[in-house]
């Protein structure tokens, strides 16, 4: 997997792209994968105690309603096994991230991950970024791939130990930090609201928001 870069964070950016039909699976191993850049490191300080591992009566959010029931595909109890990735790839919310994690080549490396937090924008928050500038990004992995790594925490919060931290780290240190507000239930993140939150995969916590987050929005 190439090297990826965080040279050229555009400022408003977006994501795009074609489906996603990668699935690695080594989140067992702990392996820091070489596609992330040295200079971005695997983990934040966390702030409690918590190891960040949810179970599905954890899960809260007005999206959740949506997800499928039972054992189907991208329900809890199908996604709870599976790597996040893979596990996002049957989310009927997120069927643009997953696109656009297959196109910057980061499926695997997600998987690979041994504990992280992923803040997944749903659908409706790519939707009110424009056609047009999905489509720009689309032909732009390389600017693509660091939006997406600011969604990404190196280590694995729960909704709890999010609002104990306060601010968390992002794989794209250059991004500045991620401001965590409210409590509870309505926490938001740079103040994109959580629609569906502590969800719980093999090696990750997701929480989908309703927002794109623009990396240097927290900067100093």
């Amino acid at each position: 997997m190439k090297t990826l870069r965080l040279a050229g964070i555009g400022a408003a950016a977006a994501l795009a792209l074609t489906a996603c039909g990668s699935t690695g699976d080594n989140a067992s191993n702990g392996t820091s994968p070489s596609a992330m850049p040295s200079s971005t490191p695997m983990s934040a300080p966390m702030s409690s105690s918590s190891s960040g591992v949810t179970t599905n009566d954890q899960v809260f959010g007005p999206a959740c309603s949506q997800l499928p029931q039972g054992s189907a595909p991208g329900s809890l109890d199908s996604m709870g096994p599976q790597p996040v990735a893979s596990a996002a790839s049957t989310n009927p919310l997120l069927t643009k991230l997953v696109a656009a994690v297959k196109a910057t080549n980061l499926v695997d490396t997600l998987n690979s991950q041994q504990a992280i937090t992923v803040f997944a924008p749903a659908d409706p928050a790519f939707n009110a970024l424009g056609e047009a500038k999905f489509k720009e990004l689309a032909a732009n992995p390389n600017q693509l791939a660091p939006i997406l790594q600011y969604h990404v925490v190196g280590k694995r919060y729960d909704a709890k130990s999010l609002e104990q931290a306060g601010t968390v780290t992002s794989l794209n240190t250059a991004g500045g930090p991620l401001k965590i507000e409210g409590s509870g239930e309505n926490l938001t993140v740079n103040g994109a609201k959580i629609l569906c939150g502590n969800i719980p995969t093999k090696n990750a916590t997701v929480f989908v928001i309703d927002k794109v987050l623009t990396p240097g929005t927290n900067k100093n």
